[in-house]
């Protein structure tokens, strides 16, 4: 499985999180009851399908080992396996945050991913 997950999330909500040290989650992950991610090849369709033309937003690298088995891989969009944290996500798991801005096509610009 990837051993790098990513999660899109609002800057606003980001700055939550680099205060108390710990991110439970958007309110989607919170109805859900688990905080959703995706894998690099998943990202850009997450972006397009849940975020489309929503600026203001972060791409959060997380390295999944440090997880343990409260990251599932469950069936999701067409049977593809998603990553799901059942826990909160903790300020130190983060690889690294960066700005995933519109392009002038309305597109998310992404940065390479691993």
């Amino acid at each position: 499985m990837a051993s790098i997950v990513y999660k899109i999330v609002p800057h606003t909500l980001w700055d939550e999180t680099r205060q108390t040290g710990i991110f439970q989650g958007a309110p989607v992950d919170l109805a859900d009851g688990f905080i959703h991610f995706s894998t690099a090849a998943q990202a850009k369709e997450t972006a397009a399908r849940h975020f489309a033309g929503q600026d203001g937003l972060l791409l959060v690298a997380v390295d999944s080992a440090g997880l343990g088995d409260k990251l599932v891989f469950e069936p999701s969009r067409g049977g593809d396996l998603f990553p799901h944290l059942y826990a909160p996500l903790a300020l130190a798991d983060v690889l690294w945050e960066r700005s995933l801005p519109l392009g002038p096509d309305g597109v998310h610009v992404f940065p390479e991913l691993a």
